[in-house]
């Protein structure tokens, strides 16, 4: 019952006990000293005053009698007169004190022995001191002898019998008094006793049932904190009442358990990062062959440029044959004359629509070496991303681009063509009219077309390539620098990951937990490792790599100065893009500046700005 009182409740109540028995206690004593001095006033007021009143009467009255004793003695001196007024004197205080005691309060049985006491006094003044006085005055002294030896002593004696009487009464009435106030006294001294008895024993009752609402639950929580702060998770908490240390209790279990989800999650976590970091070591494995077979395929790239070059000094040199070739046919169709003439205009329509079908052509050509070129990027970017490639898209985008740039041109070859053969059949029926003039010029024509074709062919064919191998350097040149930084970055993110959760295990070790009744919420199960399969990487590379080596086969030179060769004739390549290091520990000097970039095909659109980003 008193577990589902709230401790402010009790406090109140104890205080408010406390306060009602020191208000009884006080009360108590303000009343019995009140009763106390009330006696004290009844004793100082009434008996004391009655008492001595009545003694200071009877003792002027005695006075009196020594007085006239001196006159009795000395009858004729010359001071009776003033030893009679002296007399007088005393009994008028007599007299006096005795109208103030009558004047006092006083019970019945002391009213009567007064009354008897002031008719014995009466009889003594009136018979005794009052003729005693006169004979004295007249000298008279047989008579003063006979009043003082018959009259005054047994009215004296019944006088001081009466005042013993009612002293007896008076000293009877005081103790009396003492004895009730005594008695008042003790019973307010029990009363004022009882009363801190019971409020020392309330005290003690409220300062135990504090004790148990308050120090005990305090005590047993502060060892749960202490648990808590030792990493124990393990003890089991009760609540054990409704009031304000139930809450703190109840706040206490919520606590405990919010802390054993929270490790339970965090070991979770720690186990995730740990498999993450891996999994991360396994991609950097896998990234370092990437960025060897990408090494490889610029040497070999290096060395189709190199292979170019010399199948671009051979068509210098056809060119030079057909150059004296040309000043043959020069002499020879000068005897064509006028026909030639005709046949040049024709020719002319023709040549015309021959160039611009051969740039048609061309223009098909580098849209289908691009578009291959194309494809091998998107197959290298598949196999480098994995299933997280977001650059498909971009490529897709081109791959369309080119072939409706295809499309467009094949319909524009064919319109072209047609043209073409209309100008061919009239340029052949002036041709017929030509006649021998025209053969010899004919042949020597057919040679120099001969020589021209090749050169032309292979022209194109070389501008074409180069460009292509050119591009396709500079990007796999970009991503082996990207791919550098890449592993370099992973490298001291995959040591700072290791570190952070051995780390986290052994901060998270440090508890004990319970076996079970908790529930620990979500945790992060750890992903499985899915490393990037080099092998499907490494014949798109393979292929490349094969594609540039159709041509005629040279002296390959070492791949160190191959690789600085091909770096001098490159374009510089894209701004790399930062990217941010982990926070938890300061990465290598080799990591701290990364170096990773865009994967951009400079030559194709102004869409490169949309790859994506390492």
């Amino acid at each position: 019952m008193l577990n589902r009182l709230s401790i402010r409740f009790r406090l109140n109540a104890a205080l408010a006990v406390l306060a009602a028995l020191l208000a009884a206690t006080g009360t108590i004593g303000v009343i019995g000293m009140r009763a106390s001095d009330a006696n004290i006033n009844e004793i100082y007021t009434n008996q004391l005053a009655s008492t001595s009143l009545v003694g200071k009467s009877q003792l002027n009255a005695a006075i009196v009698r020594t007085t006239l004793d001196r006159a009795v003695f000395h009858p004729d001196a010359a001071d009776v007169p003033a030893i009679l007024d002296k007399a007088n004197g005393y009994r008028a205080k007599s007299d006096d004190a005795w109208k103030q005691y009558k004047a006092l309060p006083m019970s019945a049985d002391e009213a009567r022995l007064a009354a008897d006491m002031e008719a014995r006094r009466n009889a003594l003044f009136r018979d005794g001191i009052e003729p005693l006085m006169s004979a004295l005055r007249a000298r008279d002294a047989a008579a003063a002898d006979k009043v003082v030896m018959n009259v005054i002593p047994p009215l004296s004696v019944a006088l001081t019998a009466a005042a013993d009487a009612l002293d007896r009464s008076q000293v009877e009435q005081a103790k009396a008094a003492y004895e009730s106030a005594a008695a008042r006294s003790h019973a307010f001294l029990m009363l004022i006793i009882g009363a801190i008895a019971v409020g020392i024993a309330a005290a003690l009752g409220c300062a135990f049932g504090l004790h148990r609402a308050i120090s005990v639950p305090l005590s047993k929580m502060l060892g749960h904190f202490s648990a808590i702060s030792n990493g124990n998770l393990t003890e089991h908490i009760t609540v054990s009442s409704k009031d304000e240390m139930g809450a703190l209790t109840q706040g206490l279990i919520d606590m405990q358990h919010g802390l054993i989800r929270t490790i339970l999650t965090m070991r979770g976590g720690s186990e995730s990062i740990a498999s993450a970091t891996k999994q991360i070591a396994a991609g950097n494995m896998d990234l370092s062959q990437r960025t060897e077979e990408q090494a490889s395929s610029l040497e070999e790239t290096a060395s189709s440029m190199e292979e170019l070059t010399s199948i671009v000094r051979q068509n210098a040199d056809n060119a030079r044959q057909a150059s004296q070739l040309a000043g043959n046919a020069s002499d020879i169709a000068v005897k064509g004359g006028e026909v030639v003439g005709r046949v040049i205009e024709t020719m002319s329509g023709i040549n015309d629509s021959s160039k611009k079908i051969a740039d048609i052509i061309g223009v098909i050509e580098g849209i289908a070496f691009q578009t291959n070129i194309l494809a091998l990027n998107a197959a290298v970017e598949a196999a480098r991303a994995g299933e997280q490639g977001r650059g498909f898209a971009v490529v897709a985008g081109e791959v369309r681009s080119l072939a409706q740039r295809s499309a467009t041109a094949a319909k524009e070859i064919k319109e072209l063509i047609s043209d073409s053969v209309g100008r061919v059949e009239n340029g052949t029926t002036l041709v017929a009219e030509a006649g021998s003039v025209i053969d010899e010029v004919v042949v020597a024509v057919k040679r120099v077309t001969d020589i021209m074709g090749e050169i032309s062919s292979a022209s194109d064919e070389q501008s074409a390539g180069i460009e292509q191998v050119n591009q396709a350097v500079t990007q796999m040149d970009e991503v082996t620098q990207q791919n550098a930084a890449l592993v370099e970055e992973a490298a001291a993110a995959a040591q700072s990951l290791e570190e952070q959760a051995g780390v986290l295990r052994e901060a998270v070790a440090s508890f004990r937990l319970p076996a079970a009744g908790v529930h620990a919420g979500p945790v992060v199960a750890p992903v499985a490792a899915n490393p990037v399969n080099v092998a499907k990487v490494s014949p798109a590379v393979s292929a490349a790599a094969s594609s540039s080596q159709t041509a005629k086969p040279v002296a390959r030179k070492p791949a160190a100065a191959t690789a600085r060769t091909a770096r001098k004739r490159l374009a510089a390549p894209v701004k790399p893009a930062a990217v941010p290091a982990p926070e938890a520990k300061a990465l290598p000097a080799a990591a701290a500046e990364p170096k990773p970039g865009k994967l951009a095909l400079a030559a194709v659109s102004s869409d490169a700005d949309d790859w994506e980003q390492f």
